[in-house]
């Protein structure tokens, strides 16, 4: 069969392999639909980029599905997927996790959505119908578990997190096995003003936050973790003394992003903390760990 023509049915099927070599890492370029088609709308064609377990054991392999932040999953700059994720990967790929990142704004031709003139809230509103997207699609791969697939979402993508796992966050075209753990750095929308008074989970859930985070203020997070516990979902929240946003980030000096400045005047502050990163390496690891039976 000619190269081309070879190529081109592998595309249909979402499996073509595009390597990113950074090292020791190499990602399969893969596509799949968002469930985020409705009306008769199509729907949008998703960029994952999936890296699969250094650490290979019997069976299927467990899963965790990325959702990137405001800044988007691929560098301006480098052209290269953000370090944090690739950082991510690293350590669950080392632990038996396959990771697929969702690229939500590259296939609708969105650049960063962290300036107010750069959001776009429609945008937003469809990343829990990506992520469901991406579960679905991880379903249909031979080598993954699936019914042991987590989710992980940053700032921005750790908003739309939680609207995926709220009531009406699941779409109605998704017939599978749904998330079975969940974490959420930072989260946008973290507030029940944002995300209604009776928001809650029945999906395990893991909120890390820094306290001195003043792009997504921990307090109001804080209060909206606790009331979903009191409602009855499974809902751990855990705050960092010191620690502003991006404190996972690896090597990220502390920087106040004027450029990004809110509609309220707030001037973001992000940075690494190394030692609430270390800690939430091991809490990420053990909760996922627990929930996805490895």
């Amino acid at each position: 069969m000619p190269m081309r023509r070879l190529l081109a049915l592998l595309l249909s099927f979402g499996l073509a392999t595009l390597c990113f070599d950074k090292g020791a890492d190499a990602q399969e370029a893969v596509h799949f639909p968002s469930l985020d088609g409705k009306d008769g709308a199509p729907a949008t064609q998703l960029d994952g980029y999936l890296l699969r377990p250094t650490k290979v054991g019997l069976g299927r392999a467990p899963a965790v599905v990325f959702l990137h932040g405001c800044g988007g999953l691929i560098s301006g700059l480098s052209h290269q997927i953000m370090s944090r994720e690739m950082d991510w990967a690293k350590h669950l790929n080392a632990q038996g996790f396959a990771v697929l990142m969702v690229d939500s704004f590259t296939p609708r031709g969105s650049g960063e959505m962290c300036s107010t003139s750069g959001f776009k809230a429609w945008l937003y509103m469809k990343r829990p119908a990506d992520a469901y997207g991406a579960l679905a699609f991880l379903q249909t791969q031979p080598s993954i578990a699936p019914d042991k697939v987590g989710l992980i979402g940053w700032s921005n993508g750790g908003g739309a997190v939680l609207f995926a796992l709220g009531k009406h966050g699941k779409p109605a075209a998704f017939a599978g096995s749904d998330f079975r753990a969940a974490v959420a750095f930072y989260p946008g929308s973290c507030d029940s003003q944002r995300v209604g008074s009776d928001w809650t989970t029945s999906v395990p859930l893991l909120i890390l936050q820094g306290e001195k985070d003043v792009w997504t203020p921990a307090k109001p997070c804080q209060a909206l973790a606790e009331h979903a516990v009191a409602l009855g979902g499974p809902v751990e929240f855990h705050a960092y003394p010191g620690a502003y946003h991006d404190f996972d980030w690896p090597n990220l000096k502390r920087k106040e992003l004027t450029s990004y400045t809110t509609s309220k005047g707030v001037v973001p502050i992000t940075g690494e903390d190394p030692a609430a990163h270390a800690d939430a390496i091991q809490k990420v690891q053990a909760f996922l760990g627990r929930h996805l039976s490895l």
